[in-house]
């Protein structure tokens, strides 16, 4: 009995070692990456001549668009098999690659629009995030949910690509915010778990594999929460 009790300290001890450390990885590539998208996204707004290269064709912004998809797939799906260093530079790849997509925020937004949006959902997102890294209850029901809300604001999204309805717009930019709101706090909380299940599973490499994992989808998060604030907020040029 004692022995039981013993290894199970251990063992949560191990844990929460463990998921210090990949918490601390997790925001620093995330700021890291945000950085990096934040200073091409600048770089590409004032150049006019990149500019023209990227977004005179639609088959240029739609291949952005699909490398950007295929980076997140790829990681995704293989994180546990790549060195964590591939995966790594795969993540800080899809972050320059995201900075191009999101040059034209410069174009389109006053930039005291911009840095008030910015101050908000990184406020949001800090609270947001600590919920879910302390929360004990469980949230495995709100995957599917948030799941399903996402693929509807995606239709939503392509369908006022069209429409161009003001009014839907609104509606679209308010779900996403909240929708966002309800991912970083899963998501936050899938870090955990995802921590716990690769200690008791024997992974070496956690701290890495979690750290740039985690990274990646509380980034992408953080970005969509950024944006749908910042559609919100107005302040268009």
């Amino acid at each position: 009995m004692q022995y039981q009790l013993w290894a199970s300290t251990t063992t949560q001890e191990a844990v929460n070692s463990a998921f210090t450390s990949a918490m601390g990885r997790v925001y620093l590539w995330m700021t890291g990456g945000l950085g990096l998208t934040t200073v091409v996204a600048l770089a590409v707004a004032n150049n006019p001549g990149i500019q023209q290269a990227l977004f005179s064709s639609n088959l240029t912004v739609f291949g952005l668009i699909g490398a950007q998809f295929g980076l997140v797939v790829v990681i995704s799906l293989a994180i546990n098999k790549m060195a964590p260093s591939v995966a790594l530079g795969l993540f800080f790849l899809y972050a320059g690659l995201t900075g191009l997509t999101l040059s034209t925020v410069f174009l389109v937004y006053d930039l005291g629009t911009i840095g008030l949006a910015f101050g908000a959902a990184a406020s949001l997102f800090a609270g947001l995030s600590l919920v879910g890294m302390t929360t004990r209850k469980d949230l495995t029901r709100l995957g599917p949910m948030l799941l399903a809300s996402l693929l509807g604001l995606i239709v939503a999204s392509v369908a006022n690509w069209f429409l161009q309805s003001t009014l839907l717009e609104w509606v679209v930019s308010l779900a996403g915010v909240i929708i966002f709101a309800g991912l970083t706090v899963y998501d936050s909380k899938k870090i955990k778990e995802m921590t716990s299940d690769a200690v008791l599973q024997g992974d070496t490499l956690v701290v890495q594999r979690v750290g740039i994992m985690g990274a990646l989808k509380l980034y992408l998060d953080f970005l969509n929460l950024f944006m749908f604030i910042l559609r919100l907020a107005g302040g268009r040029k």
